[in-house]
């Protein structure tokens, strides 16, 4: 165990807490004793007091002017910045906003109030840190994930603060590991397979069981609880080819019933592994909102780690007997789960071309794979279970929509026949549908890129090219992106599949804002393929 996260910040900030006073006391001894000046003590203490907070004000002015010097040599414009009621201690109102925002508001109003005062993209400037750029632009957000993707990368500020869950996972690195991660588990991911079917329709029959069970009982249900056991059970199987069988612990009463959970759910092994993993999310969240200051809040215990050590428990036992397996030979065309698929490809099977030879020992570390699956499971099974929860709520607030669904699925697939990858492929309406719920409700609401080096952030239009300086954290909002009115037009908080067609014949529509619709576009093409679509579709 190292030392504790607190500690370590300490640790970092001493020389720099220490340094502004002990050049201040330097400076003034040598004015004392060569200039033959009489300094009274308490000047000297004064002194010695606000040398720090003069050191951070003139550190942030020091950047100001050379970000405004840079931008001019690029030929760009500064990135507006928000007013704060303390200008040289930027951050400390938005991150107070913020935190009550996640806690007691509704996702986004804070930045959407600072969008429209200060523009889509606007700036902050944190106590002692490198500048932190908001943006909802379309443009900017195709520059930061595609157009400038070797610029933009996750930074060593991301990938710290989510070690303690997501370890070396593909979502938590950067450079030729994360190449590594994506050449080893994109195969898998490219192929159709009718086992995935059967993978989901069997939970899906279970998730509907339960319900049953439950809604007979005279009770209410939590639906985003059942999503959430269906997408994991489904996901585990996809990734370890072993379910947890979540489902079949059942569900929780309302608490307002009166009822005592059953002990087959309170008990149950998955019961642990699923809250471990919600509860390290939460973590997550709140250390993103704390950026780096986060470890005052876990100063002499890493909250974090306790949760994987819990996820660990769970999924251990599942390598180690998959990799015993897998001693006695699985090959990449018979695997039924990404880990057997790993598995095939560290048995002296032969890489494609243009592989990372020096990286494959890795893959067969236990802790290395324990991160790689548990990055998926965390991604697949939030996305899935996050649209499936508002598919269902807007199926029963458009009972419209529940019949050109039923019609669409009679015609292409049929009432008995089970769903194939062509048939999926030829339902429109569904299609839109889907597309509509990430809309509004995209699972990823916000994601951050940090810049290697300065660069600029352009317009289609070629106009008022914005500067980002290097070290510069950029925080793209796919929710407020999803949400504008000048893109999506006047009606943009109104569910309508229509904004999301292929036929849809709106302007706002056409292709000059193709990438104004991001949902889960961006993370497929990752792997290669339209999973998170497909699957919610074949739900």
């Amino acid at each position: 165990m190292g030392n504790p996260p607190g500690v370590k910040l300490i640790a970092n900030l001493l020389p720099s807490l220490f340094l502004p006073p002990l050049a201040s006391y330097g400076l003034l001894y040598i004015l004392q004793s060569y200039g033959r000046l009489m300094i009274p003590t308490w000047l000297l203490a004064c002194c010695l007091v606000l040398s720090k907070p003069a050191h951070v004000v003139l550190t942030v002015l020091y950047r100001r002017l050379s970000n405004n010097f840079k931008a001019r040599r690029f030929g760009a414009k500064v990135v507006p910045c928000i007013k704060e009621p303390w200008p040289y201690f930027g951050g400390l109102s938005i991150a107070r906003d913020l935190l009550n925002m996640f806690r007691d508001g509704y996702l986004g109003d804070v930045l959407e109030d600072r969008a429209n005062e200060y523009g889509n993209t606007f700036q902050i400037s944190p106590i002692g840190g490198n500048s932190m750029i908001w943006t909802s632009e379309p443009d900017h957000i195709k520059a930061v994930l595609a157009g400038q993707f070797d610029i933009f990368r996750k930074g060593e500020e991301f990938t710290a603060r989510n070690h303690s869950l997501l370890g070396q996972g593909i979502f938590n690195v950067d450079g030729q590991t994360w190449k590594f991660h994506r050449m080893m588990a994109r195969p898998y991911f490219a192929r159709d397979r009718i086992s995935d079917f059967d993978n989901f329709d069997h939970n899906l029959e279970v998730a509907i069981a339960v319900a049953q069970e439950r809604l007979s009982e005279g009770f209410a249900i939590n639906v985003q609880e059942l999503m959430s056991k269906f997408a994991l059970d489904s996901f585990c199987t996809f990734l370890f080819g072993v379910n947890p069988e979540t489902l079949s612990s059942g569900l929780s009463y309302p608490l307002v019933s009166g009822q005592y959970n059953s002990r087959s759910l309170v008990e149950h092994p998955s019961t642990s592994f699923a809250k471990a993993i919600a509860e390290g999310l939460d973590e997550l969240l709140m250390r993103s909102l704390l950026s780096e200051w986060w470890p005052l809040r876990e100063f002499w215990v890493d909250r974090v780690e306790a949760k994987r050590k819990a996820i660990d428990q769970y999924t251990e036992p599942i390598l180690q007997r998959v990799l015993v397996q897998g001693k006695n030979g699985v090959n990449s065309e018979n695997a039924k789960s990404l880990l057997e698929e790993y598995i095939s490809q560290t048995q002296g099977k032969r890489l494609p071309p243009g592989s990372f030879p020096h990286l494959l020992t890795l893959i067969a570390d236990m802790k290395l794979l324990k991160d790689e699956l548990l990055n998926f499971l965390v991604a697949g099974k939030d996305t899935t279970s996050n649209t499936l929860t508002f598919c269902l709520y807007k199926l029963t607030e458009h009972p419209e929509s529940v019949a050109k669904l039923r019609q669409e699925v009679l015609e292409k697939i049929g009432e008995t026949q089970r769903p194939t990858f062509e048939g999926i492929k030829e339902m429109k309406y569904m299609r839109a549908f889907i597309n509509e719920v990430l809309r509004l409700y995209p699972p990823v609401a916000f994601n951050e890129r940090t810049a290697t080096r300065d660069t600029v952030l352009n317009n289609k239009d070629g106009t008022n090219p914005l500067f980002v300086p290097a070290n510069a954290t950029v925080q793209y909002s796919v929710l407020l992106m999803h949400r504008r009115k000048d893109l999506w037009g006047p009606d943009a908080m109104l569910f309508d599949p229509d904004h999301s067609s292929t036929n849809a014949s709106r302007s706002t529509c056409s292709p000059t804002h193709s990438y104004s619709f991001l949902s889960t576009r961006v993370h497929a093409s990752v792997l290669g393929n339209s999973s998170p679509t497909t699957r919610s579709r074949s739900c």
